[in-house]
């Protein structure tokens, strides 16, 4: 959608078309765009000066008081699609190239040769904390909510059990039977020692790859090395689960940073060791304060790790399409995203409070140097720090490297707009190599100034979307199934 378009916009607020009939409407949609549409864009106020890196000389000066509002907007980057649908888009397409890149190969500089490595799609949950409400999984059979619990009631004087068929988008999917019978406690110091639990699988798994090869870890080094993607995704229950791609690369070098394992072992054999490694693992997790109690933490039961079939004809139900597409789409999820649309959630609520309950017992018994000192910190994400996107070093890129190469894109577009002549455009290009830019600007503000602001950036971005995404429909799948992979990633 280009600035022009937002003339066609349908919108009802009376202060959009209050801008829409300004004087400065064409330079401020300009600017709308090149934010991509963004919910909440960043405010600045300053100027950027330009200059030859060569000579010295200084080119131009750029400053935000000659646009419409005075203020220079810069896209926020949220990922969350909850707080910005744009900005979440664009992590999300970043998220898919990352990832593909690291399955399939042949892209952002990961050579084809990695769609020969073994690579597993792993899958790691936390333990119960008590029985709740859950629907059958898609293509599955129809059952029983939770029909093998005991029969009976509880000490609360609630059924143990539910024989209800929950629909997918039922408000009571991810509820306790008995809230008073579910260990929210144990939730929320397990979800705060989640990242421990994964730093150790990683290190476990490394070490039984040596093992099962009988020689140490420093030796099998010069061999093979584990490579890995992981993204963090909320269960209903709110409970973090873990969903990675996981991967052997041979003894990188400088020349070829993404060789081929020196040791032949099939994908089958990297699962079962990743299964072996979540098994294996624990973490001590100290008690609160002195009313609490000292708890082992460990994955739950429902491991699952299962090879990627790089070709149609394997038999595979895992492709490279499908795991990029999902780990991408659940890199944008927050806790929040697990309510049902205006329906209270007062799990989650409890599941709040209760990592501020801990916090604050933590801080009268150990003060700040207790390790749940800032769990408060951490309560609208139920109690996770980790990172909901994490990659090993030699995965595939970097999402920097993504980001560096847009900017360098819409700069040299930029200047090759403003220059139609075609003969100077490669001195134009050559002379953007040299050319660096100085920065002045201050945090003024987040948001759109009005409503109607915020009104027209959000039908834009909606229209903006819905025109890709019929673009992407109408053209047919190539190259290593791509758009199908990407299909699957904007539903």
């Amino acid at each position: 959608m280009s600035a022009s378009d937002l003339y066609s916009l349908d919108v009802e607020e009376p202060t959009a078309l209050t801008r829409m009939l300004s004087d400065g409407f064409e330079d401020w949609s300009k600017q709308v765009t090149s934010t991509g549409f963004c919910s909440r864009p960043v405010r600045l106020f300053g100027q950027a000066r330009t200059f030859d890196r060569r000579s010295g000389q200084h080119l131009s000066t750029f400053d935000s008081r000659e646009l419409p509002d005075s203020v220079l907007y810069v896209r926020c980057g949220n990922r969350r699609a909850s707080r910005c649908p744009s900005c979440s888009h664009e992590y999300q397409g970043d998220m898919w190239h990352l990832l593909s890149a690291g399955v399939s190969g042949g892209d952002k500089g990961v050579p084809e040769s990695v769609a020969t490595h073994p690579l597993v799609f792993l899958t790691l949950t936390a333990p119960s904390f008590g029985a709740v409400h859950s629907s059958t999984r898609p293509g599955a059979k129809p059952r029983p909510c939770t029909a093998n619990a005991a029969p009976g009631l509880c000490e609360h004087g609630r059924p143990r059990r539910c024989t209800e068929r929950h629909d997918a988008d039922d408000a009571r999917i991810g509820q306790p039977l008995c809230p008073d019978c579910y260990d929210y406690e144990w939730q929320t110091v397990w979800q705060w020692h989640c990242p421990e639990l994964w730093r150790r699988f990683t290190i476990r798994l490394r070490r039984l790859v040596a093992a099962h090869l009988g020689m140490s870890e420093k030796a099998s080094r010069d061999l093979l090395r584990v490579q890995f993607a992981k993204v963090g995704e909320y269960q209903k229950r709110g409970a973090i689960h873990l969903h990675a791609l996981v991967r052997l690369d041979g003894a990188p070098s400088d020349d070829d940073p993404f060789p081929s394992p020196a040791v032949d072992v099939p994908a089958s054999w990297l699962a079962e060791r990743c299964l072996e490694a979540a098994r294996d693992i624990e973490v001590d997790a100290p008690p609160a304060d002195g009313s609490d109690t000292a708890r082992v933490l460990r994955f739950g039961r429902q491991a699952d790790a299962r090879p990627v079939q790089r070709h149609s004809d394997d038999g595979g139900d895992v492709s490279p399409e499908m795991v990029s597409a999902y780990l991408a789409k659940y890199a944008t999820k927050a806790a929040g995203d697990v309510a049902v649309d205006g329906t209270p959630n007062r799990h989650l609520k409890q599941l709040r409070e209760t990592c501020l309950e801990l916090c604050g017992r933590a801080l009268l018994h150990g003060g700040f140097s207790s390790p749940y000192a800032l769990l408060g910190k951490w309560s609208d994400a139920l109690g996770f720090r980790g990172h909901f996107a994490s990659k090993s070093r030699r995965f595939s890129t970097t999402l920097g490297t993504l980001r560096d190469a847009r900017r360098k894109y819409h700069r040299d577009r930029e200047q090759l707009e403003a220059h139609a002549d075609p003969a100077s455009t490669d001195d134009l290009v050559a002379a953007a190599e040299h050319i660096v830019v100085l920065n002045e600007y201050r945090f003024v503000g987040q948001g759109w100034l009005t409503p109607g602001d915020a009104e027209l950036a959000r039908s834009a971005a909606d229209a903006a979307r819905e025109w890709k995404e019929a673009r992407r429909a109408a053209r047919q799948p190539h190259e290593k199934g791509k758009n199908h992979g990407q299909a699957l990633l904007h539903r």
